[in-house]
């Protein structure tokens, strides 16, 4: 769909968070289409580090979530836009232009859902319950109810199976919550992890 446009050039892809980051680096992109929904290092995870690290890199997210909960996080990151994935045939390149050129962008479903954001106040997101976990302990969760084993992610993190065993004590005892559905619940409320 992007090769049919022809001020569009596609520089590279990613299939993951830190994939994203290390073709951000070596193929300098303007624009950077990011999906929320990623294994490993998430979307969100992976925006804020592209908005710390590369000052000149527009982010774009895709998401099939139309509510503040998925929203606010991933623009409070340094996200430049929002696209619907179900919107995406219609708006993904309008949205790219307009990032690109130094705007945002966000669907009037989105931009609707902001406002009543803003009208109701901070209570009406969790995000992620007062930051009560550090970006690790949110990716070794993600990682803890998706059903790796504590090898598994140590592995696919670069850590010692060690570690990540003080992560998942750490994220026990920060949310009170012994056992893995619990956590699944914990983290489909707080955006940790997106859901079908």
């Amino acid at each position: 769909m992007l090769s049919l446009n022809q001020d569009i050039q596609v520089v590279g892809e990613a299939a993951d968070g830190r994939e994203a980051i290390d073709r951000a680096r070596s193929c300098a992109p303007n624009v950077v289409v990011m999906d929320m929904a990623m294994p490993g290092m998430d979307g969100l995870q992976a925006t804020k580090r592209l908005a710390r690290d590369f000052a000149g890199v527009r982010v774009l997210v895709l998401s099939q979530h139309d509510n503040e909960r998925y929203i606010l996080p991933v623009l409070q990151a340094g996200a430049s836009g929002y696209v619907l994935k179900r919107s995406v045939g219609a708006e993904l390149v309008t949205a790219i232009r307009a990032v690109h050129a130094g705007d945002s962008w966000l669907p009037p479903r989105v931009a609707q859902a902001v406002l009543q954001y803003c009208r109701q106040g901070p209570t009406a997101l969790a995000d992620d319950e007062a930051g009560l976990l550090t970006e690790r302990e949110r990716e070794v969760l993600k990682l803890v109810v998706e059903g790796y084993t504590s090898q598994e992610i140590a592995d696919l993190l670069h850590l010692s199976k060690r570690t990540v065993m003080c992560h998942r004590a750490n994220i026990a005892s920060k949310l009170g919550i012994h056992n893995r559905m619990e956590l699944l619940r914990y983290a489909m409320r707080t955006g940790v992890i997106e859901v079908a």
